[in-house]
């Protein structure tokens, strides 16, 4: 019998562990503060990075002028040596990503790359006379214009209203 008690005793303390253990957790919880809300993405200056495209790329690289102020450029890179590959990255007004690449790249591989796969459709707008053709289907939604030298892709989760305000806010000097 007296080996009976010992093993309630012992039952009896893991149990108390374990209770004391999850009070103490709970307790951590609740005075750790901890914030659930997307992270505050840091605004970029990306004029340096523009001025050497736009000097080194063997096309006339874009840039928005005129957003308003909620429209945040989030990245920015430029790659001489990869078919002088221009991207902008935004963060839009409502939270979506859209972003601006341009390329030298055969068009093919640059647009289903930019896109993350998606495909054209019949579909076309025209923004400030130039007549961009829409995909749709892969991870981004995006507009494309393919010019001499050069194929322009506005592209990201917001909408084609989004998509279409960007590629008409796009300069090139």
């Amino acid at each position: 019998m007296a080996g009976t008690n010992a093993k309630q005793k012992s039952v009896r303390n893991m149990v108390l562990s374990l209770g004391v253990t999850i009070l103490a957790a709970g307790v951590v919880y609740l005075f750790i503060p901890h914030d659930e809300s997307a992270p505050d993405l840091p605004r970029v200056d990306y004029r340096v990075e523009l001025l050497t495209a736009r000097r080194a790329a063997s096309y006339p690289v874009a840039a928005p002028e005129g957003l308003a102020k909620e429209w945040k450029a989030t990245s920015v890179r430029f790659q001489g040596d990869q078919g002088d590959a221009w991207h902008l990255g935004y963060h839009a007004p409502d939270g979506e990503y859209v972003q601006i690449e341009q390329s030298a790249q055969k068009p093919k591989a640059f647009i289903d790359e930019a896109t993350r796969g998606a495909h054209a459709t019949k579909a076309t707008q025209e923004i400030d006379g130039r007549t961009w053709t829409r995909y749709t289907g892969g991870r981004y939604d995006a507009l494309v214009l393919k010019a001499d030298g050069s194929t322009t892709v506005v592209a990201g989760t917001g909408s084609f209203e989004q998509l279409a305000e960007m590629a008409g806010a796009l300069k090139t000097k």
